[in-house]
């Protein structure tokens, strides 16, 4: 026991006599806390003193609920005496070191992180990552155009670190990657519960000169060939379909993340029909009656 009292005896004395510099990242156990500053004992004749504008940059930061009394804290050395016989310390440029490090990993792993909105700024908002200020583009707030960021604000969000520097003190993120994931996944789930063969009702969403995209009642998205639309040949979609128009559509293949969908094929069963017309008549075109499909069925002559 004596042994031990003689060598912490020696360790303080030996840290009284040390000096510290100006930039020097040093520890300190925290002894006060009040509205003005943390008090840190450094195991030096001269306590550390933080202001609270050296605590953090972030507004939801707060010294009496998020330090403890003795707790060990890592803090930069500002002035080596504030002209009180303290040591000025900050907290924040300390933990910037670390912060810039772990917002590189979280940008390199692209990690989801949870922020809250701050304040709406000219073209996006600002929001707040392990102390560092934070900007989020307006492009980047959600799937569709943001028209008001203001709507943001006080709003928590995940999103993904998609720039970091350092040296400019820029740090971007993007809740949009986030949600874009999120919907394809969710899309990849409804697109496992269909079946092709499988009759959906829809509404067309645009027209092409190659078909017409229709979205399902599930949310999800297909193409309607232009030689799938209808039974007669047309040169455009817009022939026979309008934007909005509510239609019924059969699920013909799913492949690569891509719906195949026909409308001809609900309207008039093509397949099923032709079996039946060749099923009940004679296969020789002259016995067939006044049929639609009696063109189609012409010239077909089969050994009696």
């Amino acid at each position: 026991m004596a042994n031990e009292t003689m060598e912490d005896f020696e360790k303080e004395l030996s840290n009284s006599f040390r000096v510290i510099k100006e930039g020097e990242m040093i520890n300190g156990m925290i002894v006060d806390i009040n509205d003005e500053a943390v008090t840190l004992d450094l195991g030096y004749y001269a306590p550390g003193v933080i202001p609270l504008s050296e605590i953090s940059d972030d507004p939801d930061f707060s010294a009496m609920k998020d330090l403890k009394i003795g707790e060990s804290v890592r803090a930069v050395v500002i002035q080596t005496d504030d002209g009180n016989g303290n040591v000025l310390l900050s907290l924040k440029e300390a933990n910037e070191v670390s912060a810039w490090e772990h917002l590189r990993q979280l940008l390199e792993e692209e990690t989801i992180v949870t922020v809250r909105i701050k304040e709406s700024v000219n073209a996006g908002v600002v929001a707040y990552l392990e102390g560092i200020r934070a900007f989020i583009p307006s492009s980047q707030l959600d799937l569709g155009y943001v028209e008001n960021t203001q709507d943001y604000v006080g709003k928590q969000i995940d999103a993904r670190v998609i720039t970091v520097e350092e040296n400019n003190r820029k740090l971007v993120l993007s809740a949009k990657s986030v949600l874009k994931e999120r919907e394809a996944e969710n899309d990849r789930k409804k697109m496992s519960m269909i079946i092709p063969g499988s009759v959906f009702e829809g509404t067309v969403e645009s027209l092409m000169p190659y078909g017409a995209f229709v979205m399902l009642d599930n949310g999800l998205s297909g193409l309607v060939h232009i030689s799938k639309i209808c039974m007669k040949r047309i040169k455009k979609p817009s022939e026979v379909l309008s934007v909005g128009q509510k239609v019924k559509v059969k699920v013909l293949e799913i492949k690569d993340g891509k719906i195949s969908l026909s409308i001809r094929d609900v309207e008039t069963n093509t397949s099923d029909i032709v079996t039946d017309v060749i099923e009940e008549f004679d296969y020789k075109s002259e016995e067939i009656p006044n049929n639609p499909f009696g063109a189609l069925l012409a010239g077909i002559h089969l050994d009696e």
